[in-house]
């Protein structure tokens, strides 16, 4: 599970801002929303957290730098090439940290252990790396890497717990690599598994992002699937009486780009499944396949793999944009799958931002699930929870946000004078868009 997630110096983050799944004392809602952690200093996680803010206030930012940071670990010993740059932004409205480091933490439990694992890079190199294990209360540090002052060259820092070959995995480090994911590809024991963890377990979903249906429909082909993809379009209400996988053939269109040459296209018949939703009411039943379906059920079909797959695996789902297409009741029954401790036995996070108001419900959420961003008078990212806000304990939460109590809203000034000209008159609007004769 994850504890907690830090970015710095990251687009619009600026200082070092810190999302904290760690649960507050408050016991309320915890048999539902909590995931204890067999720690006594951190007992419990929150099995959610949302994430509200104005347009470009960050929160885009704060979810994709957590996107970010597994991409890094999982590329940078493969797919990042020797000399290779990194496509790092970091913030650029003060001069100070144009040329800064952008780091990032997180802090996860794994095999029932706390877990500490953080670096610092640049577009050229990583610049410090170092992995911190809870045995006990007090942390290990299995290994550490910095860059030193000559700006070539790295100091390197091993425990005893790190065992195998340490020198083969240090010499193997590119200077735009991390060493944990080349360690892991050459197959260090200790490290192989945590940098999985990070690599598998942290799943994002970008704000309007086309989900692949064919996923969910392959799930069709077993009835063990075929019941987990039709239960859960059913716990969302969806009036969906069955749901199937027809064989059809087609062709696909396949180009092929040639250095120097013109692209050839082609096409071959092949065989693909398609979904087929059963409907049925009083006055009788019907088929429909999936691009008749309602945008909301289509998006909500190609939600139902990646969340069933979370759940089973006990992961972390990052989502922008929750509510794009979907109706705020089957986002609440969505987020209600995650607080279910039944459907989500294994301890699967959901991290999402959103602009519907009416999810800040004391029945839906606890006050350490709710967080907001806004940006300060420079412009940098500023990342809170509701928990440090002094409000009543049963304080309607939508109408305070909506008020500004909590900030993390837009400020609308007054309309400037010459918008006043771009509308036109009733009566030319009138003459612009009807015809008389034909009314």
């Amino acid at each position: 599970m994850l504890l907690e997630f830090r970015v710095r110096n990251y687009r619009s983050i600026r200082d070092e801002q810190s999302l904290s799944l760690v649960a507050s004392k408050d016991p309320e809602l915890g048999a539902t929303h909590l995931i204890p952690t067999g720690l006594k200093t951190l007992p419990s996680a929150v099995r959610s957290a949302v994430v509200y803010g104005s347009n470009a206030s960050g929160k885009t930012t704060l979810l994709f730098a957590m996107h970010y940071m597994r991409a890094v670990i999982a590329e940078s010993a493969t797919i990042v090439q020797p000399g290779q740059t990194y496509n790092i932004q970091p913030f650029k409205l003060d001069d100070a940290f144009v040329t800064e480091p952008s780091s990032f933490e997180v802090t996860f439990m794994f095999n029932g252990i706390r877990h500490q694992y953080a670096f610092e890079l640049t577009p050229q190199r990583i610049v410090s790396e170092s992995l911190l294990v809870y045995h006990s209360a007090k942390p290990t540090q299995w290994f550490s890497r910095h860059l030193k002052d000559d700006g070539e060259t790295y100091q390197y820092e091993f425990s005893t717990y790190l065992t195998g070959s340490r020198k083969l995995w240090e010499k193997s480090t590119r200077a735009n690599a991390l060493f944990l994911s080349t360690a892991a590809q050459l197959n260090s024991e200790k490290l192989s598994p945590v940098f999985q963890w990070l690599v598998d377990n942290i799943v994002f979903i970008p704000a309007g992002a086309q989900i692949i249906h064919d996923l969910t429909t392959a799930m069709l082909n077993t009835d063990e699937g075929r019941t987990a993809v039709r239960e859960f379009l059913l716990a969302a209400d969806i009036s969906i009486a069955d749901i199937q996988a027809v064989p059809r053939k087609g062709f696909r269109q396949q180009v092929v780009f040639q250095l120097g040459g013109t692209p050839k296209s082609s096409q071959e018949e092949s065989e693909f499944l398609v979904p087929i939703f059963h409907h049925t009411t009083p006055k009788g039943s019907a088929q429909f396949e999936l691009h008749e379906e309602s945008h909301g059920t289509q998006r909500l079909y190609g939600l139902a793999a990646p969340v069933l797959d979370i759940l089973k695996r006990g992961s972390v789902m990052i989502i922008d944009e929750l509510d794009s297409s979907l109706h705020p009741l089957l986002v609440r029954r969505l987020i209600s799958m995650f607080h279910n401790p039944v459907l989500n036995k294994n301890g699967a996070q959901l991290i999402f931002s959103t602009h519907d108001t009416s999810l800040l419900d004391h029945t839906l959420f606890r006050r350490d699930q709710i967080w907001f961003v806004e940006k300060n008078d420079n412009q940098a990212t500023q990342l809170y929870p509701l928990t440090d806000l002094s409000i009543r304990k049963h304080e309607a939460w939508e109408r305070g946000y909506l008020a500004g109590r909590y900030g993390a809203v837009p400020f609308f000034g007054e309309l400037p004078d010459f918008l006043n000209t771009l509308h036109p008159s009733p009566v030319r609007v009138e003459k612009q868009y009807f015809d008389p004769e034909i009314d």
